[in-house]
């Protein structure tokens, strides 16, 4: 059975170790963080520890949930405690903008790395993962990282690393858009009039049935809301307006601004 440890026990490692254990529930997973309060809710077949040299020292699959800025640290502390080892482990990362070069500097050389880019609808098991592996992976190990990411939602792998920075602007921070859009949408509603709790309920079950149409419909974005879009109705003299007030390059331009923010981190 393949043994999984998780360094770091936050929002997206508790996704993970929840959707993992919804689809496996013999799952062998250990949790390791230093704040009792993040592992102390944890699903009772999770081990829990704050000793990350014991949590990786029989793990197959070790996978990085700490935040960018200590990743350095946590890398080269584990690369000394199971050093001989390391390349008999996958590694997989979800700290936005560092590098598998950076992280393979720190383990050792011919460590199996996957680096990914999750988002927080992983929380509710509808995310969308990017993935990327380096050279020393095996297909098995990809297997394994198959399974758990595609536990909390959709995967897609990247063939070359750099694409991480493009899903990083467009699934990463994505729900963020949307969350501004509907925002926006929900003030109006009740700026017209609405009581806030039927604004919002309009607008996320409308947000929710649009997804589901696009993912769902044989057509394009596109078509779909030219068929919506009556002429000399109500939805073409919104989508007039937006059109006319530069939605597109609005939208474009933020998703490239983190796209480039993207590229300076892993640079950084």
């Amino acid at each position: 059975m393949n043994k999984i440890t998780f360094i770091g026990a936050g929002n997206i490692a508790q996704a993970l170790m929840g959707g993992l254990l919804e689809s496996q529930p013999d799952a062998s997973i250990i949790a390791s963080d230093p704040y009792i309060e993040q592992i102390t809710n944890l699903p009772t077949q999770v081990f829990q520890t704050n000793d990350n040299e014991k949590a990786v020292e029989t793990a197959d699959t070790i996978v990085l949930c700490v935040k960018p800025n200590l990743m350095k640290t946590v890398c080269q502390n584990i690369s000394h405690d199971i050093k001989g080892k390391i390349t008999d482990k996958l590694f997989i990362s979800v700290a936005a903008g560092v590098t598998s070069d950076s992280i393979q500097s720190w383990l050792g050389d011919e460590t199996p790395i996957i680096r990914c880019m999750p988002n927080t609808p992983a929380l509710v098991r509808a995310g969308m993962t990017g993935l990327h592996s380096n050279k020393f992976v095996s297909d098995e190990q990809k297997s394994n990282a198959d399974k758990i990411l595609s536990s909390v939602g959709e995967i897609h792998w990247c063939q070359e690393e750099s694409e991480l920075d493009i899903v990083t602007a467009l699934s990463g921070s994505g729900p963020a858009y949307y969350f501004l859009f509907m925002e926006a949408m929900q003030k109006t509603g009740e700026k017209l009039g609405l009581s806030p709790e039927v604004s919002k309920k309009l607008v996320l079950q409308t947000a929710l049935g649009a997804a589901q149409m696009a993912q769902q419909a044989t057509l394009e974005t596109e078509q779909l809301r030219i068929n919506v879009t009556s002429p000399g109705g109500t939805t073409e003299a919104a989508i007039n307006f937006m059109i006319e007030h530069n939605i597109e390059d609005i939208i474009a331009g933020g998703v490239s601004a983190a796209h480039k923010k993207s590229i300076a981190l892993s640079k950084s």
